[in-house]
């Protein structure tokens, strides 16, 4: 199983396998179709007040993280969890983000849930 973690302004590159991109929102300044977008589980994503939360400092990437892995727990969101994994299972699969700082980033803690 190989998980990858890369932002959506960089190039496609051959070996990202399935892209997945876990923005809620389509990143700006991006075409669709320079994107290569194969999959867009929007529920995967973070919640507004989340997203909020930790986009105003109010609390550290571990506590985002614990907060993040409780609303993949919920059935809609812990579903297509298990369909990216089952993508990862079968291949490469580069999760995509616009976050400035992808390592410190939701994308970062569905890899590691994917890998886990």
């Amino acid at each position: 199983m190989s998980v990858r973690v890369r932002r959506i302004y960089d190039l496609p590159e051959p070996d990202d396998g399935v892209r997945v991109l876990v923005d809620r929102l389509w990143p700006r300044g991006v075409a669709k179709d320079a994107a290569h977008v194969d999959e867009w589980p929007k529920g995967l994503t973070p919640s507004a007040e989340l997203r909020r939360w930790y986009h105003a400092g109010q609390g550290s990437y571990e506590e985002f993280a614990r907060r993040y892995e409780a609303e993949l727990a919920a059935p809609e969101a812990a579903g297509l969890l298990d369909g990216v994994r089952r993508l990862a299972e079968e291949g490469t699969v580069t999760l995509l983000t616009a976050a400035r700082e992808p390592g410190r980033s939701h994308a970062a803690v569905l890899a590691r849930l994917l890998e886990a």
